[in-house]
Parts: C-alpha cells; sequence; structure tokens
C-alpha cells in the first residue's frame, strides 16, 4: 500500500512546517519576556537557584527570553540552527527543573518536557534542505 512505503519524499517539507510553527510559537511565548526588561528576567533567571546558580538571575532570565524569542526565529528560518536548539533545549530543561521543583504534577511540566524531546529530536535531524543554513552553509562534497 502507497501509504505504508517507506519513501519519505517528503521529509524536507516536514522539517520545515515543524521548524516554522514552532520557532512562531515560541517567537509569540519569549516576546513578552523579552520586552518586560529586568524584572521580568530576574523573575524568570531565578530558577537557576534550582541547580545551585543564584547569582545574575536578570541575566539568567534575559538569556532564556532571547533563546525563545530570537531563538524561535531562527528556528523558523533555520538559520544556525543546532545552536538555536540547543539554547532551546537548555531553557526547556531548566523549565522542566523549575516545575518539578515547584511540586507542578505532570501538567505543570509536560509542555517544558515535550518542548525539550521536540528541541533534541530536531538538534539530531537538522534543519533539512528547506533552510538559510543549506544555503549559507551548504555540505562539502567528498572527493573520495
Amino acid at each position: 500500500m502507497t501509504l505504508f512505503e517507506n519513501r519519505y519524499r517528503t521529509h524536507n517539507l516536514g522539517l520545515l512546517l515543524l521548524r516554522v510553527g514552532i520557532g512562531v510559537m515560541f517567537t509569540i511565548h519569549g516576546y513578552p519576556k523579552l520586552v518586560g526588561g529586568p524584572e521580568a528576567w530576574a523573575k524568570v533567571g531565578s530558577v537557576m537557584k534550582v541547580v545551585g546558580l543564584d547569582f545574575a538571575p536578570a541575566f539568567w532570565g534575559f538569556l532564556a527570553a532571547v533563546a525563545e524569542a530570537v531563538g524561535g526565529q531562527l528556528l523558523a528560518l533555520g538559520l544556525f540552527f543546532r545552536v538555536a536548539c540547543a539554547l532551546l533545549l537548555g531553557t526547556m530543561i531548566m523549565a522542566t527543573v523549575q516545575h518539578l521543583s515547584a511540586g507542578d504534577g505532570f501538567s505543570g511540566y509536560s509542555h517544558a518536557l515535550e518542548s525539550a524531546f521536540l528541541f533534541l529530536g530536531l538538534l539530531l535531524a537538522g534543519p533539512g534542505h528547506l533552510s538559510l543554513d543549506q544555503v549559507l552553509f551548504p555540505a562539502r562534497r567528498r572527493l573520495y
């Protein structure tokens, strides 16, 4: 049956749709944190106390806001894709840790954990051929 054949000709289109959809959502989610200023950044960054980093919470919060807002845009464009995925993965791991340490149940931490798995998978899979990384940094052809 054609539906179940292992051809995957739409692999790159699937990665494009996934990148753009998740990238736009994380940009929308992170933008209010980014424009919230030092007070909002300190609140977001205070989660680092859970892992023993209790200095500069505004810096950590700003980094998380940039990872979500700017990283989401980079993800959608497929530009510096693996760096963006790594930063978003770290942010989602810390969000998961924060929800777990607060005693939130599964419904409290599941979104962050699911996003962490998503970014880990994307980090390993790459952006696909329909990305700016592919245009700007094409794979080198091997001569052997």
